[in-house]
């Protein structure tokens, strides 16, 4: 059962209220102040956009939650303060970037000493559950496998930022169903599905602004702040051998861009290229070529990610593990040969 509390409504409404207030103004001032996108041959927009949604996201994320304290709604919670920072720090290197245009290496530096500071404030991945035996325990590999997610995971919101809507739509199922999961597992975890709950609200005023034709993009701030609250809620929420095999239904939750970050990272790397550097060969870019239009590409990705959250979500009540390894393990394969087979169009 969910154990929905106020704070997690008015959290979410008022995310979002604020993020439909905020976003025409950063459209106005980015406009105003030359901070565009202007398109190039990597890019599918026409026009100059408004390239500091991010802003928008931060700030009526952060909003919502300071006006929860000022209600008295404050649910305690491990790695809290590791969340607020962290999330911040990466919100304002993205900034910088979108206004200055960072070198890959040096973002990725960055992002790595970010997530150095959230794992040593104890947001961090200590043991696997194992369901045919004893769990095993990471020890030394607790630092680099959580390292992996969280960076891994803030890129990967990043890279399916190609067309209007799609990484918005993404992050609003995703932050959804985490707070979802977080709700239903046993101990809950409250404040994690408080901070899903914001991020979804904020998400969903953005999206209004940024579906096709979009009037502002969410940019490196927006999609690696977004990135970033998925990776680390999904750790203090729902990867703990606790809950069982549940814990692994992040993997499920995130499933369309964790897809498309192993795609391009590996196509990238055959290559001999930075797994980091930016190119038009992500699976959106694949739709595209194969005769898809953006809309129905935002619907098809977006579909893929809520039959994912819905999966995790009925399988998170299931007492068999048998069962909800087999369900997740059918449900990503059927996403993965579904996508497979789409792109392959275009070769045919």
């Amino acid at each position: 059962m969910i154990k929905l509390s106020q704070a997690h409504v008015l959290g979410t409404i008022i995310a979002y209220l604020l993020g439909i207030f905020i976003v025409p103004l950063v459209i106005y001032y980015s406009q105003k102040m030359g901070l565009v996108d202007v398109p190039n041959e990597r890019k599918i927009h026409h026009g100059n956009i408004s390239r500091l949604g991010g802003v928008a996201i931060w700030v009526s994320v952060m909003l919502s939650f300071l006006f929860l304290i000022l209600l008295s709604y404050y649910p305690k919670g491990q790695g809290l303060s590791a969340i607020i920072v962290g999330g911040s720090l990466m919100f304002l290197m993205g900034l910088v970037d979108d206004i200055y245009c960072l070198n890959a290496k040096f973002k990725l530096f960055i992002q790595i000493a970010i997530a150095t500071i959230v794992i040593l404030l104890g947001v961090r991945i200590e043991s696997l559950y194992n369901p045919f035996g004893t769990n095993f325990d990471l020890g030394v590999l607790s630092y680099p496998i959580t390292l992996l997610w969280i960076v891994g995971i803030t890129n990967a919101i990043n890279f399916i930022d190609g067309i209007d809507g799609l990484a918005g739509s993404i992050v609003s199922i995703s932050a959804l169903a985490i707070g979802i999961v977080s709700l239903v597992l046993e101990p809950t975890i409250p404040i994690n599905a408080l901070i899903a709950f914001i991020l979804t609200g904020s998400m969903c005023a953005f999206l209004t602004f940024n579906y096709n034709p979009a009037k502002i993009f969410m940019g490196d701030s927006g999609a690696l702040y977004a990135g970033f609250l998925l990776a680390t809620l999904s750790i203090t929420g729902v990867v703990k051998p606790s809950v069982g095999v549940s814990m692994y239904l992040p993997i499920v939750i995130l499933a369309v861009p964790l897809m498309d970050v192993a795609y391009s990272s590996v196509r990238r790397m055959l290559k001999g290229k930075s797994p980091f550097v930016a190119d038009a060969e992500h699976i959106h870019h694949k739709l595209l070529h194969a005769g898809y239009s953006q809309d129905k590409l935002v619907l098809l990705l977006a579909g893929f990610s809520m039959i994912c959250a819905l999966l995790s979500i009925i399988v998170v009540s299931t007492k068999s593990k048998f069962i909800i390894i087999a369900l997740s393990l059918i449900g990503v394969l059927i996403i993965l040969n579904i996508v497979s087979k789409l792109i392959k169009k275009k070769d045919n």
